[in-house]
C-alpha cells in the first residue's frame, strides 16, 4: 500500500470511547422504552436491559480480541477472513460480510436518520410555523427530513480522521449530559414517597416465571441489543487508532459498562415519574417525561438534545461502515474504487459517499420499525455467530499467544454469546429470519458466480 493509500492513526482512547457511546445511544433507547415496557410488562423491563447489555459485554470478548489482534480497517471483514482463511473458507464469509454490510449498513444508518425524523414531530406539532413547513410534504415529511439529515452526515464526516475525533467527543458530552439530565429529573421522584412503587409496580402481573416471561424476554432483548448496538465500531476503525492493542478493548468494555449504567437509570428514572402502563404506549417517552417533570419549554429542549444524540449515531455508524468496503476493496474483494483515500484529507471517500447515497434510499423507501429487527437478523449469523466460532478456530490455529488481549473464562464467554445471537434471531420473528437466510443464500449465488469467473476458490483447482 502507498503512503497516499495508507490511512491516519489519529484516534486515541477518549476519542474512540466517544465514538462508540455515541453510536451505541442514538435515536436508540428513547424509541425503544415503550416497547421494552410493552414486551415485559412494565418493572421487568429492567431485566431486558441487563440481560440486553449481559449479551453485549459477553460478544464485547470476542471483539476485544479479534481488534486488539488484527487492528486493521474493516472490523469482522478482516476477523471473518483471518479466521476461516483467506484462501478458502474464509474468502466466502468474508464476501458475504461485504454483501450483508452493502444491504445492513445504510439500513443501520437510515434507523438513525428516521429515528431523528420521528422524534422531530414531537417539536413540530407543538410549532405553528414548523407544521405549516411540513404540511405540503404530508406523510413524506419524516423520509425527507431524514435523507436531509444523512447528506449533513456525509458533509460533516468530509475530513481528516483527527477532526472529526474531535466532533466525536463534542456528540459524546451532549449523548451523555442528555442522559445524565434524564436520570437527575427523576432522581427525586424515584426517591419521593410512591416512587419506588411506582417503578417496582407488578400490579396486576403475573411475576411467576414462565415460556411467556421468557419469550416477553426475548422481545424486549430484541430492542435493547439494537439500542447496545455500537460497541465495537472501533474495531471498524482499528486502521486509526492509536495503540490499538491496548485501546481497542478498553474503548469497548468502557462503553459498554458506562452505557448499561446510564439506561438502566434512566429506566428507573422514567418509570418513577410515568406509570409503566402508560409509558408502554408512549411515543415520545423522554419528551414526555420530562414535560412532566419539569414543564413544555424543558420538553423542548430535551427532545433537541435527543436529536443531537440521534445525529451523533449517524455520524459514527457512518464513519465506521465505510471503511468496511474500503479494506474489502484494498483486498480485492470488492469493487476497487471503494478502496482510493483522499489524497490530502486520507480517508476512503469513495465508500463514504456511496454509503451515504444508500443509506439515503433506504430512508426514503422503509420505516423506523421496519428496519430495526430486519438489522438484527441480517447480522446474527454470519456476522455475530460466525465470528465467534472463528475466535475459536483462530486460537485453536495461533493459540493464544499470539492475542494481545485475552478473555477470561475462555471459551464460557464464547459459547454464551453464541447461544445468545441465536436466540435473538429466532426472536426477530419469522419474516427477518426469512429475509436474512435469502439474502445470504443470494450472496452465496453471486459469490459463487464471481468466484468462477475470477478462477477463485473454490474454482481454481479447475483452472489448471
Amino acid at each position: 500500500m502507498s503512503e497516499a493509500q495508507k490511512l491516519e492513526r489519529g484516534l486515541g482512547l477518549v476519542e474512540a470511547t466517544s465514538l462508540n457511546m455515541t453510536f451505541m445511544v442514538g435515536i436508540g433507547p428513547f424509541v425503544v422504552i415503550p416497547f421494552v415496557i410493552q414486551a415485559m410488562h412494565g418493572p421487568a423491563s429492567l431485566l431486558a436491559w441487563a440481560a440486553g447489555a449481559a449479551l453485549a459485554a459477553l460478544d464485547g470478548c470476542i471483539w476485544a480480541e479479534l481488534g486488539a489482534a488484527m487492528p486493521q480497517a474493516g472490523g469482522s471483514y478482516v476477523f471473518l477472513r483471518e479466521a476461516y482463511g483467506p484462501a478458502r473458507w474464509g474468502h466466502l464469509l468474508s464476501f458475504l460480510f461485504i454483501w450483508q454490510t452493502v444491504f445492513q449498513g445504510p439500513l443501520s444508518i437510515a434507523s438513525g436518520a428516521l429515528g431523528f425524523a420521528q422524534y422531530s414531530t414531537f417539536l413540530v406539532t407543538r410549532s405553528s410555523w414548523l407544521t405549516a413547513m411540513a404540511r405540503p410534504f404530508g406523510p413524506y415529511a419524516e423520509h425527507i427530513i431524514a435523507a436531509g439529515i444523512i447528506v449533513l452526515v456525509v458533509v460533516l464526516l468530509y475530513r481528516r480522521i483527527a477532526e472529526i475525533g474531535r466532533i466525536s467527543i463534542v456528540f459524546s458530552a451532549i449523548v451523555i449530559g442528555t442522559i445524565v439530565w434524564i436520570i437527575w429529573g427523576g432522581a427525586g421522584h424515584f426517591l419521593a414517597p410512591g416512587g419506588l412503587h411506582r417503578v417496582f409496580d407488578f400490579s396486576g402481573v403475573d411475576r411467576a416465571f414462565s415460556w411467556v416471561l421468557l419469550a416477553g424476554l426475548g422481545h424486549g432483548m430484541v430492542q435493547t441489543v439494537y439500542s447496545y448496538l455500537g460497541y465495537y465500531n472501533v474495531c471498524n476503525l482499528g486502521g486509526e487508532m492509536k495503540d490499538p492493542e491496548r485501546n481497542i478493548p478498553r474503548a469497548i468494555f468502557i462503553s459498554i459498562l458506562g452505557i448499561t449504567v446510564l439506561y438502566l437509570a434512566m429506566q428507573v428514572s422514567i418509570l418513577s415519574v410515568i406509570p409503566w402502563r402508560e409509558a408502554a404506549s408512549s411515543k415520545f417517552i423522554v419528551s414526555t417525561f420530562i414535560e412532566r417533570a419539569y414543564g413544555g419549554r424543558w420538553a423542548a429542549l430535551a427532545t433537541s438534545l435527543i436529536l443531537v444524540t440521534a445525529l451523533g449515531s449517524v455520524f459514527s455508524a457512518m464513519l465506521g461502515y465505510s471503511r468496511v468496503p474500503y479494506a474489502a476493496a484494498l483486498d480485492g474483494n470488492f469493487f476497487s474504487v471503494f478502496g482510493r483515500v483522499h489524497p490530502k484529507k486520507h480517508f476512503p471517500h469513495i465508500s463514504l459517499v456511496a454509503l451515504g447515497a444508500a443509506a439515503m434510499a433506504f430512508s426514503l423507501v422503509f420505516s423506523l420499525v421496519s428496519v430495526i429487527r430486519a438489522i438484527l437478523a441480517m447480522r446474527c449469523i454470519i456476522q455475530f455467530v460466525g465470528q465467534a466460532v472463528g475466535l475459536m478456530l483462530l486460537r485453536r490455529r495461533w493459540g493464544s499467544e499470539r492475542l494481545p488481549f485475552r478473555m477470561w473464562l475462555y471459551p464460557l464467554p464464547v459459547v454464551l454469546a453464541i447461544a445468545g445471537w441465536v436466540g435473538i434471531f429466532i426472536s426477530t420473528g419469522r419474516k427477518p429470519m426469512l429475509a436474512s437466510l435469502a439474502a445470504a443464500g443470494a450472496g452465496v449465488l453471486v459469490y459463487l458466480g464471481r468466484a468462477r469467473m475470477a478462477r477463485q476458490w473454490p474454482f481454481q483447482e479447475s483452472a489448471r
